[in-house]
């Protein structure tokens, strides 16, 4: 979700050292987006896929040295690629009207598999997405089995915290609470930095905001990859209490391990709040575990079983 127009004055984009620009053509269309690389080779590589009304800057933060998940996944073995959404940086005067998940899906499948002929990839591919990239993230695991050896997302539930018919009102007069939270959470100079990564949310895209409950109800007995899910302690958007999370798992039917976590002094926007490395670090350990079982042909029984722990 974008940010308020608290700052008006528009800040060029900048990068962490070590983050640089690139470009992949995708199903015919070409995605803007950030790397950063380990100084050896990759453990793994993974994708970071931003929300709505934002771009792949969301995952390189600017306000505090320590907010940045692509120098951290660098520093810490892996390969980090965030890429601007089909209809967002880019790709958006290709696809103004920006594309449904579906065909979002598509692409990024077709740009991970452009990417690994440039890039080496280590043992794959794993995924952190946010909010409305988390739709996409879940939607591409349920479309393209095997591509992915896990997720976590941060920012999505299955069923919304407000009435679906107000949710058009809401997005195009985007709720500060809602999306930020208190203030206190973020470093100072959040929202001036945060003006060089808000982008319109593309029409097609926000078509479908309404439709999530039932899109998700269809894609999740189809998602087959570890999943780890993290709502913040101030996420608003989301309905997060225990019997919304039980119901929300029960549906990953086959999923091997979902595990369901909280994010102390953490608003919506996770990866730009005080609380960014802490998440980073959090997920990029959950990775880690992954990997360490991915190559086994039996998984151990922690591992097997679908698990929910909220604090």
């Amino acid at each position: 979700m974008g940010v308020d127009r608290t700052d008006r004055k528009k800040t060029s984009p900048t990068h962490s050292a070590g983050v640089r620009p690139l470009l992949l053509e995708a199903a015919g269309l070409t995605l803007s987006g950030l790397v950063a690389e380990p100084e050896g080779s990759p453990r793994a590589t993974v994708v970071a896929v931003h929300g709505g009304g934002m771009r792949a800057g969301y995952f390189d933060g600017q306000a505090h040295p320590g907010l940045s998940l692509l120098t951290l996944g660098a520093r810490l073995g892996f390969t980090v690629l965030a890429l601007d959404r089909p209809g967002y940086g880019r790709s958006a005067a290709q696809v103004p009207a920006g594309l449904t998940l579906g065909e979002q899906a598509v692409v990024l499948a077709a740009a991970l598999d452009a990417f690994a002929e440039r890039y080496g990839t280590g043992r794959g591919f794993l995924m952190l997405a946010h909010s409305y990239g988390g739709k996409l993230a879940l939607t591409t695991a349920a479309r393209s089995p095997g591509l992915l050896l896990a997720l976590d997302v941060s920012g999505l539930g299955h069923r919304y915290a407000v009435e679906p018919a107000d949710l058009p009102r809401i997005r195009h007069h985007v709720h500060w609470e809602r999306t930020w939270g208190p203030l206190g959470l973020y470093p100072p100079g959040t929202f001036r930095a945060a003006q060089a990564l808000v982008a319109p949310m593309p029409s097609r895209e926000g078509a479908e905001v309404t439709l999530w409950p039932g899109m998700f109800d269809e894609l999740a007995p189809r998602v087959d990859e570890p999943l780890r899910l993290t709502f913040a302690e101030h996420e608003a958007w989301w309905l997060h209490e225990r019997a919304h999370i039980a119901d929300l798992t029960a549906r990953l039917e086959r999923a091997p391990l979902v595990r369901v976590e909280r994010q102390a002094g953490a608003g919506h926007n996770i990866s730009l709040g005080r609380a960014a490395r802490s998440y980073h670090l959090r997920a990029l350990a959950f990775f880690e575990e992954c990997l360490e079982y991915a190559a086994e042909a039996d998984a151990p029984e922690g591992c097997a079983d679908a698990a929910v722990t909220v604090p």
